[in-house]
């Protein structure tokens, strides 16, 4: 059948199984947009406030799915206004398709009204990118992102059309999608047979789960190989969920806001078993000292991640769920009771700990995490609300804790959660912002009340940049530059203006109510929670120190 080539895009979106659909308008685009008006009882378009929003909702709704996401733009500086979301996607292994139009062929290269190369622009920050000029190869090219976007490990596509193309008209062929298969093709015996033996030879295994865990959905498969092997548990940022919050193996974050116990242990294990973990600095602390009495396995899809930080000892390269199937079969049962006593006793040493007499961040997250039973599904922002989010709400399920780890973007937190209240409209979906963070895409707060999407927002605000200032007090001599917000802003006038109903939390015993009233409101709902400024975030690792010189205040106290 003959079709526009606004016409093939969507047809295309309808073949990939995509329902949800997040964009803002613009001359280049209006064709499709055109298009859409008559698709209309298809997809759910979500209009949102500006086009990094869209692509930091199709992000959450992918993370939340585990389905692609989809948002589109028009050329220029709409396109370029999803750069900062298109990169998000990136470091964190997200599948997102990325739509814009440019402007016509004839006029490409000529500096015209709102022309920019994105594809030159997103190069470095997608996994593949078109632009397409011909309308021939319209459908395939679209075809092909997803598969790209999906297969192995996942990522950001751009596609690029030139607005004559989706203006044209061309033979169209419907196609049912290729099914993706998981990479299995350098999951070898060799390497599974080196790895068993290396985990039945351990006496201090320890298992660290990165997000790889969760794009491969290979949790049941990580809970199973863990309760054969006997191993405590620690997982990064992005591993949050794979393995229960609640177990008695589980030890917390590893890192430089990592448990102690995680920390700890991890530095005197002799066997790291690392699930889908790309060994970032914020984990690893100083790459020389790290895990210096261990050997070190590493299961990873990407061989590119092998050896680029951490050197180790042996490693499987592939899908990891279908890898830990293969691997647990050759596993012995096993039981490291002196081992797991000592981590044990760890965890009752150094237990993560705040002041519950304040209000504070820590106290913010335990309430919410009381009030939710542990089910809902988190967004946050960056900064010291995030850490506090990954150290004290619990998370027992995949997919439930949505952040920027690898680029940690300031605003990605609220377009997030409207994506993934989109995706998951069965779920609680709360969004948990700093004060800085939530000036930058408040706006969003708009979109949410336009389509009437009951996510509740919560804004820890201590009138400053706090994890900056937090490093500004304890390695800058309190020189605190550009980091004080004490303004003006009312940030419950703001949401209020924006349709949004708020409630301003100032006392402990305000809190607990106030979440109630959010989880029970019919449409969005936001919380400002005020804290003190001087709230931090501890456990705590210097920029650059091995990990095991964690320090919280106790240990400020004494060196003072």
């Amino acid at each position: 059948m003959q079709l526009t080539g606004a016409e093939i895009i969507l047809e295309c979106l309808k073949e990939q199984g995509v329902d949800t659909i997040f964009g803002y308008p613009g001359g280049t685009i209006l064709n499709v947009y055109d298009a859409l008006y008559h698709y209309s009882d298809q997809f759910r378009h979500i209009l949102t406030s500006h086009e990094q929003g869209a692509a930091h909702a199709a992000d959450g709704y992918a993370r939340a799915t585990g389905k692609v996401g989809v948002c589109m733009a028009t050329s220029g500086p709409g396109a370029t206004n999803l750069v900062t979301g298109i990169a998000t996607a990136y470091m964190d292994s997200v599948p997102v398709v990325a739509i814009t139009a440019n402007v016509g062929v004839s006029s490409l290269g000529k500096d015209s009204f709102q022309e920019v190369d994105i594809a030159g622009v997103t190069m470095p920050v997608t996994k593949h990118n078109f632009i397409v000029k011909d309308i021939r190869i319209l459908a395939q090219t679209i075809r092909r992102a997803f598969q790209i976007a999906k297969s192995g490990r996942p990522g950001p596509v751009l596609v690029d059309v030139t607005k004559d193309v989706t203006a044209m008209k061309a033979e169209f062929e419907p196609q049912t999608p290729e099914a993706i298969v998981p990479y299995t093709a350098q999951i070898t015996e060799e390497s599974l047979t080196a790895a068993a033996d290396m985990i039945n030879r351990a006496k201090k295994p320890y298992v660290l789960v990165g997000g790889g865990a969760v794009i491969s959905g290979a949790w049941k498969e990580v809970r199973s190989f863990v309760e054969k092997i006997q191993a405590p548990v620690a997982d990064t940022l992005m591993g949050k969920g794979v393995f229960p919050g609640t177990e008695e193996l589980y030890t917390g974050m590893l890192g430089m806001h990592g448990t102690k116990t995680a920390n700890y242990g991890v530095s005197q294990c002799d066997l790291l078993i690392v699930l889908g973990a790309r060994f970032s600095d914020r984990v690893v602390g100083n790459p020389k000292k790290f895990a210096q009495n261990a050997k070190i396995l590493q299961l990873d899809i990407d061989a590119a991640e092998v050896n680029k930080t951490i050197a180790v000892d042996a490693c499987v390269i592939g899908d990891l769920k279908e890898t830990l199937k293969r691997l647990e079969s050759l596993v012995e049962k096993q039981d490291h009771e002196e081992w797991i006593a000592y981590i044990q006793d760890l965890k009752e040493r150094f237990p993560l700990k705040y002041d519950h007499n304040a209000l504070t961040g820590p106290g913010v997250i335990e309430a919410l995490y009381k009030a939710t039973r542990g089910e809902a599904v988190i967004t946050t922002d960056v900064g010291q609300h995030q850490m506090w989010t990954a150290q004290y709400y619990r998370f027992q399920e995949p997919r439930t804790f949505l952040t920027s780890g690898g680029l940690g973007t300031m605003g990605y937190g609220l377009g997030a959660c409207i994506g993934a209240k989109c995706g998951c409209p069965d779920k609680t979906v709360i969004n948990i912002a700093g004060d800085g963070c939530f000036r930058m895409n408040m706006n969003e707060l708009a979109t949410a009340s336009r389509y009437d999407i009951p996510i509740v927002q919560i804004v820890i605000n201590n009138k400053v940049l706090g994890m900056v200032r937090q490093w500004q007090t304890l390695f800058y001599g309190r020189r605190y530059s550009a980091t004080i917000l004490d303004d003006k802003v009312d940030f419950v006038k703001v949401s209020e203006g924006l349709g949004v109903p708020a409630v301003c939390v100032k006392k402990r015993e305000e809190l607990m109510p106030a979440i109630r009233q959010a989880l029970d409101a019919k449409g969005p709902f936001m919380i400002e929670v005020q804290i003190d400024c001087d709230d931090k975030v501890f456990p705590m690792v210097a920029a650059g120190a091995p990990i095991e010189e964690v320090f919280d205040e106790d240990d400020l106290e004494k060196d003072e």
